[in-house]
């Protein structure tokens, strides 16, 4: 079983959100602290959709590595990894970020918020939405015999 058409759905789906966090995340920004906010909303959105990114690439690479077999300790080894380096990264984006002058921080954590809550939505509705079976490898009665 591939994960890809799952990761794709959930992909889109969180681009939608951060999109949409851009869009409210920038106006509430502008109306807030003008320009500085309006930075602080978009950027907020657009790290969270890296991070989101980089999320769904780890699970394809931890797939890849493991030939699709999610019980390998291998696959969670480099999606608990990625997720270490994705904390790792904010934290030195939000210091660096922190002294900008031209950028309002609290918008800036607010939209970062709002998308990682969000793109948690968009990924249960992807996960609620694929056709993925519960099981796999079984016979129910009445189905011709599988070839070995």
């Amino acid at each position: 079983m591939t994960v890809a058409p799952l990761l794709t759905t959930a992909l889109r789906y969180g681009a939608i959100v951060a999109a949409v966090v851009a869009v409210v995340a920038g106006a509430i920004g502008w109306a807030v602290s003008g320009v500085p906010g309006l930075l602080g909303g978009l950027l907020g959105a657009a790290a969270a959709a890296v991070f989101l990114g980089l999320t769904a690439v780890s699970i394809l690479v931890a797939s890849r590595v493991t030939k699709g077999d999610a019980t390998n300790p291998a696959f969670y080894g480099i999606v608990l990894g990625a997720g270490a380096i994705k904390v790792v990264l904010f934290v030195i984006a939000a210091i660096a970020l922190r002294g900008v002058e031209g950028l309002d921080f609290v918008v800036f954590f607010w939209a970062v918020i709002a998308a990682t809550f969000g793109s948690l939505v968009a990924d249960m509705v992807a996960v609620a939405r694929s056709r993925t079976p519960y099981v796999s490898d079984i016979e129910l009665p009445g189905d011709p015999p599988r070839a070995s």
